[in-house]
């Protein structure tokens, strides 16, 4: 487990950026936090990480957004239950040639795969973070 602390959004984004490093094709990471955490923030530097330029934008009403097949980016807020992720189409991605990241994966815990990676971001203040790898 690593545990980075972090003061700003752009700290968080360089953080996450170093931590894609890490990540391999087919893995599927579970972003912890309540609302307003900074968990598409730091989506945002995972994507830099991966080379990708796009601007990350948060999938709540996509519930997934597809950055060129390098990245998936899922928003699973407004789902129940694994079953509704299977019928979307969501789960069809795990394992596959790109980077999973899960906000709210435990509306879908049913349906994870072995395996996920977990970064847990909780608010200490306005601005200051806590960023806890598994």
């Amino acid at each position: 487990m690593a545990i980075y602390l972090s003061g700003s959004e752009k700290t968080t984004v360089e953080f996450a950026k170093i931590y894609a490093k890490t990540l391999r094709a087919g893995d599927v990471v579970l972003l912890n936090g309540e609302m307003g955490a900074g968990k598409t923030v730091f989506c945002k530097g995972v994507a830099l990480g991966l080379g990708i330029k796009d601007e990350i934008l948060s999938p709540t009403y996509a519930y997934m957004n597809d950055y060129g097949g390098k990245l998936y980016h899922y928003d699973c807020y407004r789902l129940n239950s694994g079953v509704q992720a299977e019928a979307l189409g969501l789960t069809d991605y795990f394992g596959g040639s790109g980077v999973c990241v899960i906000e709210w994966s435990e509306n879908i815990a049913d349906v994870l795969p072995e395996g996920c990676k977990t970064v847990t971001i909780k608010k200490l203040g306005a601005l200051n973070r806590e960023i806890i790898c598994d």
